[in-house]
């Protein structure tokens, strides 16, 4: 059967998988309290579930698509992502939520480091930034597309979106194995692909280069900051603005929290496909100084974002703060990406991303009880600013990177 081109895959899998992915969470919070009827804690459990499985998972993943196949390893991911989905959807119990977080987490350690390491070795580091930003703007879309239908399935049963959504993810699985080209990749030889050694010897290297290269042990630091702050971010904004404002109407229409969420999680993706456009018309993707000097000013525009949040007074002033850390945040993504996929050996590739990747849940597993500890003793304003104040670095350890490789 005839293979269709990367780049096709890589962009009908980014609208797939955002439509997918957002039918299946807009209403998950209502079906975990509703329905399973979880106490606050056993949604923090839920959650560190899930980042403690990509934190054992992560590396032994991305070992086995360095050795095998990238394009195996994408594929096994996508299912395993879907089978989680779907699982959790199933049986309202908390046990099953549970078991279902780990097949989740296990099937995006498969992914995280392997699917970008595939596509960057089939178009090339030149090309892959362009297409990074145009599979988060089909993303987004995706995303768009499915609030509506996610809504209209929860009227119906609150678990249907899951089915649905992880049917979605488990048949883009099945395309993938059908239809996705790996022609970029050379499997290692077989006297490398056998016993512990074999899948030691590619971290030992991982490690060795990123001990020999400033560059790639600055955004270490970076990958490690970055999960220590959002635990907090993702956890507490949304209550932030339900402890301190009253929710006000919007041009004569009766506005509850409920709407307001909704639609402030439409105009992050609306704006966000915008700035998206904006940064693929500004930045040339495959020149690291123009990333690296976007990726200092976008995170310097979160670390304010977030202290204007924390501090603010006047709700739509907080809101506007939130949507710009939000959108912010959402470019950082495919930028970051692009960059570290161009610092990277081919060879090593899916290895030293899922280093990375490993590095972030570890900053939140780490970082979210911390800070969630501090808001439940002091506050959640508190407990913000401690986490902008974690993220601040990461704008000077930028341009850092920037002036190192402009040196070499």
């Amino acid at each position: 059967m005839n293979k269709l081109s990367a780049s096709f895959i890589f962009l009908f899998e980014g609208f797939l998988s955002g439509f997918a992915m957002k039918l299946a969470y807009t209403t998950y919070i209502i079906y975990r309290v509703d329905v399973l009827g979880l106490d606050p804690l056993q949604l923090v459990l839920a959650g560190t579930v899930l980042e403690s499985t990509v934190f054992i998972f992560e590396i032994p993943t991305g070992v086995v698509a360095d050795l095998y196949s990238r394009r195996l390893s994408s594929i096994l991911g996508f299912g395993l992502l879907g089978l989680g989905i779907l699982v959790e959807g199933l049986v309202p119990l908390f046990s099953i939520l549970l078991l279902s977080q780990i097949i989740a987490g296990i099937g995006w350690t498969f992914i995280s480091g392997a699917y970008t390491a595939w596509i960057t070795d089939e178009v090339g580091t030149d090309k892959v930034g362009d297409l990074f930003l145009r599979a988060d703007q089909l993303d987004i879309l995706g995303a768009l597309t499915a609030i509506p239908v996610a809504v209209w399935l929860a009227n119906f049963n609150l678990a249907s979106p899951y089915w649905v959504g992880g049917g979605l993810m488990i048949a883009m699985a099945l395309f993938m194995a059908f239809f996705m080209p790996e022609n970029g990749f050379t499997r290692a030889p077989k006297e490398e692909r056998q016993g512990w050694q074999s899948l030691l010897a590619p971290v030992r290297e991982g490690i060795g280069i990123i001990r020999g290269r400033s560059v790639l042990m600055l955004f270490t630091v970076i990958a490690l900051l970055v999960g220590l702050y959002s635990e907090a971010w993702d956890r507490l904004a949304q209550p932030l603005l339900l402890e301190n404002f009253t929710f006000p109407n919007l041009m004569g229409l009766e506005m509850d929290a409920i709407a307001w969420f909704g639609l402030l999680n439409a105009a992050v993706l609306i704006l966000s496909l915008i700035a998206n456009q904006i940064a693929r018309r500004v930045v040339d993707t495959s020149q690291s100084a123009q990333l690296l000097k976007a990726l200092q000013w976008i995170f310097m525009g979160m670390v304010l974002a977030i202290v204007v949040f924390a501090l603010s007074g006047q709700f739509f002033v907080a809101v506007a703060a939130l949507l710009i850390f939000d959108i912010l945040r959402a470019l950082s993504h495919p930028l970051s990406n692009a960059w570290l996929n161009q610092q990277i050996d081919s060879k090593l590739r899916a290895t030293l991303l899922s280093m990375t990747g490993q590095l972030d849940a570890l900053g939140q597993l780490s970082g979210g009880p911390f800070l969630g500890w501090i808001g439940r003793l002091r506050s959640l304003r508190t407990a913000l600013l401690t986490a902008a104040l974690v993220l601040s670095p990461v704008s000077g350890l930028y341009a850092r990177i920037r002036r190192l490789t402009q040196s070499d």
